[in-house]
Parts: C-alpha cells; sequence; structure tokens
C-alpha cells in the first residue's frame, strides 16, 4: 500500500470518529429531526452482533463503507477499523451520541 492510501484510509477512520465524537448538531435525519444514534446505525450498510454464551449483548460492528475502504465501527472496543488492500489501520472514539447503547437496545428489541 502506498503511503497515499494509507492516509487516505486514514482521513476516512478520522472521518467516521468525527461523526460520532462531534455530530452536527443541526443535521436532520429523514424526517427533518436531529440526528440521533439509531439514524446513525440506520445507515449503516451491515450490523454484527457481538454476544455471550448466555445471549447478552457485548456490542456491535457497523460497517460504514466498503469497496475501498472496508470500514467497521466497533462499539465493544470504542475503535473504528478499516482495511484497504489488506492494510489494518484503526484509531478509538469516544460515544458522544451513545451509538453502543443504541445498539444494545436495538439488540434487546430483537430478541422479543
Amino acid at each position: 500500500m502506498s503511503d497515499e492510501d494509507r492516509d487516505k484510509l486514514k482521513r476516512q477512520i478520522q472521518s467516521v470518529i468525527e461523526g460520532i465524537e462531534e455530530p452536527d448538531e443541526d443535521a436532520l435525519n429523514w424526517d427533518g429531526e436531529a440526528y440521533t444514534a439509531y439514524d446513525y446505525i440506520d445507515d449503516a450498510l451491515d450490523i454484527e452482533y457481538v454476544t455471550g454464551s448466555d445471549g447478552s449483548f457485548k456490542g456491535a460492528r457497523l460497517l460504514v463503507c466498503y469497496g475501498g475502504p472496508n470500514v467497521w465501527v466497533d462499539t465493544q472496543t470504542d475503535t473504528v477499523e478499516g482495511s484497504w488492500w489488506g492494510t489494518p489501520y484503526s484509531e478509538s472514539y469516544s460515544d458522544n451520541i451513545g451509538l453502543h447503547a443504541a445498539c444494545e437496545e436495538l439488540w434487546e428489541c430483537t430478541r422479543s
């Protein structure tokens, strides 16, 4: 992977982190309401739940982009993980939008 491609991957991951840590307070969802963690989940391309052997919620992995690079938000570890041309890169984030809690609530709803 070239340095330029590595920088693109890093910028993509930092952009995802920025959206979680510093959400645009003026952003609106499709209903014209304030954008929430549930909207973030709805915009995800895929979601994988991480559970314990007893079915308890541990976290979720949200696929937020793919094809170059692939980027996942992991709420169990509070990291954004990306990979491009087989080269991984990840950074930690602060869950300022309540993404983990929203994923947990969604998981609980699917179990009912």
